[in-house]
């Protein structure tokens, strides 16, 4: 998809997003745990790759194998609202990154996340996975969670229900082939959500997760106003959302380099959902 679409359509999106964002706000509230993240795999570092110091308290034990895929997630109970806050003690804070992986700005983001030790999740797209396999075995094997964006970043509203199931469960199987482990966190594209969204991603095993805080980084509206946003929106239970894809993200990659050890600073701590038993 050209960067011009892109941008016209999540112009037209933002105002519906940022709407059901205030509807949901009461709704569905995510329960963090302290220091888990996403399953890890034996390490394959991409570009610029940094490992994770042995004495991370993050650090989880690598994958047995690359076996054959395991059996049907458990089923979920179907949301009507996508979480939009985590619960969880003192100042805690979640960042999320989409689009990706990029070869370009995904491995300085996870560089700078390695430099502080802290979690983020990452909604990635299949059809960005193919490419960048490296990156999603990465991110799993420092610690962060990796979450399904869909494959080709389609309006679901616009998909019938089999196309949307193919969209989610192609990715799915394309991330489980990658580092071992399915999703568990489903993120509609343009936040535009809706009911087979939610029903499908909860029939794969997967939360609907949307967001707090957007940046809206994709309009490139400069590193210094990323910074403020960020910070300004600071607040115990924030799901801060950010991307490392989708067109140039270098202001992206400077800006997180000034607010997260700013905000660490401050006292916040960034946390990531533990992985749920299946």
């Amino acid at each position: 998809m050209q960067k011009d679409q892109l941008l016209t359509r999540r112009r037209m999106l933002l105002g519906g997003a940022a709407a059901l964002g205030a509807a949901g706000a009461a709704g569905a509230v995510l329960a963090t745990g302290a220091e888990d993240g996403a399953g890890t795999a034996a390490p394959a570092p991409g570009p610029q790759a940094r490992q994770v110091p042995k004495s991370s308290a993050f650090r989880l034990q690598p994958l047995t194998g690359y076996g054959p895929p395991r059996a049907a997630p458990h089923r979920l109970k179907v949301r009507k609202e996508p979480i939009l806050r985590i619960s969880g003690r003192g100042r805690s804070m979640m960042l999320t990154f989409d689009d990706g992986p990029n070869p370009d700005y995904t491995p300085h983001i996870l560089d700078t996340l390695a430099k502080y030790d802290v979690r983020a999740m990452f909604f990635v797209c299949g059809e960005c996975v193919v490419d960048n396999r490296e990156l999603v075995v990465r991110m799993a094997d420092e610690g962060h969670v990796v979450g399904n964006h869909t494959w080709t970043h389609p309006l679901l509203t616009t998909l019938d229900r089999k196309q949307i199931r193919s969209e989610m469960k192609r990715t799915s199987d394309v991330i489980e082939d990658t580092y071992g482990e399915r999703p568990q966190w489903f993120r509609a594209p343009y936040g535009a959500w809706n009911r087979a969204a939610f029903q499908l991603g909860a029939e794969l095993g997967m939360e609907p997760m949307a967001w707090t805080v957007d940046t809206t980084d994709w309009t490139e509206p400069g590193t210094g106003t990323i910074v403020d946003r960020v910070e300004s929106g600071a607040a115990p239970g924030v799901v801060v959302l950010s991307h490392d894809a989708g067109g140039d993200r270098s202001q992206t990659v400077r800006a997180i380099r000034e607010w997260l050890p700013h905000l660490l600073d401050s006292g916040y701590r960034m946390t990531v959902p533990p992985r749920r038993r299946v």
